[in-house]
């Protein structure tokens, strides 16, 4: 596994060992004890998977207290991070990254990044792991066209929740 920094403060891009042969691939998602050297405190307690259409863009969502580890199981997507942190030397930078089932990268996100996956190639399963379980309400949103960030993606017209349509951009915890 090779660990990469990326733009984001906090953010490690995982590029997991792919092995290959006549019958297949085979990729380690996650062993406590590789991930030790990548999240030493980090202890993950939930395990979610959500499945979408192309098109389909998920997120920006994000809170002040969950970590993430996520992946593509099957498909194409891309991954647009947000810096939400204001304390951050990153604060209100973004930065994509494309996830998908043939380079099984992927990205541990700290709590405070508004984390999306447009599916780009479908359908698209995007596995994610976190350190809290979800609360209600605890989240916040910011809307994936907001012109202050300046968000690039690669279509206009993505299919999109009313919350995401909406958003209900926060600041701070």
């Amino acid at each position: 596994m090779r660990i990469e920094a990326t733009q984001l403060h906090g953010v490690k891009l995982i590029v997991p060992e792919v092995f290959t042969d006549h019958r297949g691939r085979y990729v380690e998602l996650f062993d406590t004890a590789k991930y030790r050297d990548v999240c030493p405190d980090l202890e993950f307690v939930q395990d979610d998977v959500s499945v979408s259409h192309e098109r389909v863009l998920r997120g920006l969502h994000g809170d002040w207290a969950t970590t993430k580890l996520v992946s593509v199981f099957h498909g194409e997507g891309y991954a647009l991070l947000a810096d939400n942190r204001p304390e951050s030397p990153t604060y209100r930078l973004w930065q994509a990254f494309t996830l998908s089932d043939s380079n099984h990268h992927q990205l541990l996100i700290p709590a405070g990044i508004g984390n999306s996956v447009l599916a780009v190639r479908g359908p698209l399963v995007y596995w994610y792991k976190q350190n809290t379980h979800f609360v209600p309400g605890r989240q916040f949103t910011i809307r994936w066209d907001d012109p202050e960030w300046g968000f690039r993606w690669p279509i206009e017209d993505p299919i999109l929740s009313a919350r995401d349509l909406q958003g209900d951009y926060v600041t701070s915890s």
